[in-house]
Formats: C-alpha cells, structure tokens, sequence
C-alpha cells in the first residue's frame, strides 16, 4: 500500500509488516506485462474472422478508432496514477474521488474481468499446446494436464517474485510478437503479390464502413474493445516498478499505442490471406490455417507456439495482478486480511497468489469436465469486454472528478483532463449499451449475477467485517497554483 495509507491505518501496518518490493522493475518491463495480460496473439485470433466479417475488411480504421479513446482512458489512469500509486488503483481511485461503495464495486469488476479473461485463456491453452506436437485437441485429460501444469509453474514464478515475474514475461513476450508481426508481413506481402487463394486489398479497406458500405461500425468496435482489454495490468503492480508514480502510467498508456499498433497490422496482414469464405470456416483456429496457409504444417506449429506463449504469459500476468488487486482490497479490510499478508522472504501476496492459482485450477477442471458448466460458463466469458468497460468509464469519471478544479482553469486542462476523458467514457458507455442490448438473456443474467456477488461482498465488508474504507471523505486535486504541474 502507499506511504500514506500506512500513516492513515497504523494498525494494517503491525498485522502486515512485509510489503512489496519497491523499484523492483522498469518502465519497460511493466510495459509488457500490460500488453501480455491483453494477450495480443490469442485477441487476434479469436477476432480476426469476426472483425473482418462485422466491418467487412474495414477493420485498420475501426481499431484505431477504438484506440484513441483506449489512450485517453490510458492517460487518465497515468493522472491518477501520480495522484497516488497503489495496487488496489481503480478500486482506491473512484473510492476515494467518487463514493467509496463504488470504489468497492469498481474493484470487484476489476477482479471479476480479470479473472474470466484467465479463465478463458487458459481452456484454449491445452489444444494450443497439442496442436504443436500434431496431438488431438479435443482430449479431456491432456487438455487439463497441460492447463494445470501451466498455472502450477506460472504460480511458483508469481511467488518468488515481480523480477522473475517480468523477466519470464519479457522472453516470452518478444518470441510471441515476433512470430505475430512475421507472419502478419508475409501474409501482406502475399495479399499485395495477388497469390492464389488471397482476397485482394481495395480502398474500402481504409473505410470505416468497409467494402461496399456494409461493415457495421457498432459491431466492429465491439469487439475491438475486447481487444484491447487488460492493459491496465501496468498499474496493478506499480508499488513495485521504478519512479512509481510516473512509469506505471506511462507504461499503461505506451502499451495501448503498441497494442493498437500491433492489431492493426496484424488484422490487415492477416485478414486478406485466404478468402472471406475460407476465413469464417476456419474461424477457430484462424491463426493456425492462415499460418499453414502461407508455410504449410511447420508454420502452422510455429503459430500455434505464438498462441500457446500468448495464454501462458497472460496466464502468469493474471495471477500476479489479481493476486495484488486482492492485496490492495484486504489492506482497507473489505476483504479477508490474509490476503493481504507478504512473504518476507519474497515480497509478494503469497496467500492471494495461492487462492488465485487454487481457482484457476479448479474452475479448469471444471469447465473441461463438465459440458453444462462450460455453456454456463461461455456466457460470463462473452461478457468479459463489457465488464473492463464498465470499471474503465468509472476510472476516467474518477479522473474528472479528482482534477475537477482544473478542468477549468484553462483550455489545454479543460480538453486534456475533461472533454477527452467524458467523451472516451461517453464512447465506452455506448459500447456497453450496445453489447448489452445486443446479447441474449443468458449474458445479461450472467451480468446481472456479477453486480448481484458484488453488492453482496460489499455488504458483508461493511456491515460484517466493518471496513473503515466506506467512511473515507471524498478527495480532490488542489488547484493548478498550489500544485506543481506533471
């Protein structure tokens, strides 16, 4: 927690004497931790076909589109960020800014998304795996085998430390995107060469509305967002990063430029190799074809090894994120306290390390072994991008009303720190109507049932384990004269 938390609450300090290691990682490192927990391969390919097929082959604009208010909302977790540097970060940031019940129904999506988006990596992992060595991917226990033996490892390297942690992240981070970007630049070479089998690239690529004018927009950005989901990784570990204040933020907002970078090459390198009919029969395992479709079975391998790094590093990045979002919660005592406890000899949340590893584990089993629980399950997966939407808006809301007394102090301030932020919530607020309107009952039960868990904790933190943090005054930012400008 920050130094001024440990002021604030003497008593946290004598229960929890450990803490995180500081100055631990750099602004670098933290950079791929944010873009590993997006899972930049496995985004791509479970929305290629599907991006393709909504914006009809207009997808480069509509994910730029998507990504400058994924900046804006990035550059407003940086302000906050400066504000104060803590683990727990949304879950603090609107609680302390907004309403402290809403700070705790923030953090509770926080770990919420970031839990299914694991969980969802993590059961494409096993035919990944296969896929490398020709096996089958459909079979029950090599699938749980690989998936349990991942998370076990990904679980020791979260527990001996952030360094190891980023060094892991770094060396499979460069092997994945490097095996991404390659074939992205052989694929558009072939679609430029006019190969056999490859659908030609025409101006109505760089249209929002794609070919013909029949891409949909609403469509496209919605799974655009999905995405771009999990860059905020970078400021769930910024009590242990460099300059904690600073590269934290900029890391977040460095990330999503890479990211948009990357899924727009990619998607337009990729989406033009075999034909639209092709592309959506294959939908599946997109990836995997369009490799074997360039090189054959090795290059299909070497693909399906890019997936497989992707799941693991965002595996590994899940479990040391959650695990510090449940540090941070337990330190304000609106969660179990060992939670909240530091391994002196590791400097890390082992408790919520182990129960995050515990979960991912048995909700594996689960879902692999049993067919109704994985439909059931499906549907909290579909949701995934609305609920990082939903506690993104309440970030940039938070931001606004932090910095209030300077949005109009003059026009820079009033665009930078009001008119973007409002406008990138306002835009992620339509996506979430959207999506929501759009999805079968099932997915807004399964929605539903999410909000219900976290009214439900947050009642028992405040009327059963008497968390102090529901009566923290709301704070702001002093005015631009009193405060040195970043």
């Amino acid at each position: 927690m920050t130094e001024r938390l440990a002021t604030a609450i003497p008593e946290a300090n004598q229960v929890l004497p450990a803490r995180l290691e500081p100055d631990a990682i750099g602004a670098a490192q933290d950079t791929i931790i944010g873009m590993a927990n997006s899972a930049p391969t496995v985004a791509i390919g479970l929305s290629l076909a599907g991006l393709a097929a909504a914006s009809a082959y207009g997808s480069g604009p509509v994910i730029i589109l998507c990504g400058v208010p994924m900046l804006v909302i990035a550059n407003a977790y940086r302000r906050l960020n400066l504000w104060n540097a803590n683990c727990g970060a949304s879950f603090e940031w609107v609680g302390r800014a907004i309403n402290p019940y809403l700070g705790f129904l923030t953090g509770w999506l926080m770990i919420a998304a970031s839990l299914v988006g694991a969980i969802a990596g993590v059961v494409v992992l096993g035919p990944s795996v296969l896929a490398i060595f020709g096996q089958s991917a459909t079979s029950t226990w090599p699938n749980i085998f690989i998936s349990t033996l991942v998370i076990g490892l990904m679980l020791i390297i979260a527990i001996v430390g952030i360094r190891l942690t980023a060094r892991t992240q770094v060396g499979m981070g460069l092997v994945e995107y490097l095996i991404l970007i390659a074939f992205s630049v052989a694929g558009l070479w072939a679609v430029l060469s006019h190969h056999h089998g490859t659908f030609p690239i025409t101006s109505d690529w760089l249209s929002l509305s794609g070919i013909g004018g029949h891409g949909s927009l609403a469509s496209g950005l919605l799974i655009s967002v999905f995405m771009f989901a999990g860059w905020d990784a970078t400021v769930y570990v910024n009590e242990e990063v460099k300059h904690r204040r600073h590269n934290p933020g900029r890391a977040a907002v460095i990330a999503v430029a890479l990211l948009m970078v990357i899924y727009t090459f990619c998607q337009v390198g990729l989406q033009g190799v075999v034909s639209p009919a092709k592309l959506q029969a294959n939908s599946s395992s997109v990836l995997v074809y369009i490799a074997q479709a360039l090189g054959g079975g090795t290059s299909a391998k070497v693909m399906a090894l890019a997936l497989a790094l992707s799941v693991i590093a965002s595996t590994g990045v899940s479990i040391v994120i959650i695990a510090r979002m449940l540090y941070g919660m337990a330190g304000h005592r609106v969660l179990p306290m060992p939670l909240g406890i530091v391994s002196p000899r590791y400097s890390t949340p082992v408790v919520a390390s182990v129960v995050v590893g515990v979960v991912l584990i048995a909700v594996t089993w689960v879902y692999l072994l049993s067919s109704s629980i994985a439909n059931a399950f499906t549907q909290l997966i579909d949701v995934t991008g609305v609920l990082y939407a939903s506690f993104y808006i309440l970030t940039a809301l938070s931001a606004i009303v932090y910095y209030r007394r300077h949005v109009f102090s003059n026009v820079w301030d009033a665009v930078l720190i009001g008119i973007l932020p409002l406008a990138a919530a306002g835009f992620l607020v339509w996506i979430v109507a959207k999506s929501t309107m759009s999805a079968p009952a099932s997915q807004r039960w399964s929605l539903l049932g999410i909000l219900a868990a976290g009214v439900i904790l947050m009642l028992i933190a405040r009327l059963g384990m008497r968390s102090s943090f529901f009566q923290i005054p709301r704070e702001s930012a002093p005015s631009l004269p009193e405060m040195r400008r970043d």
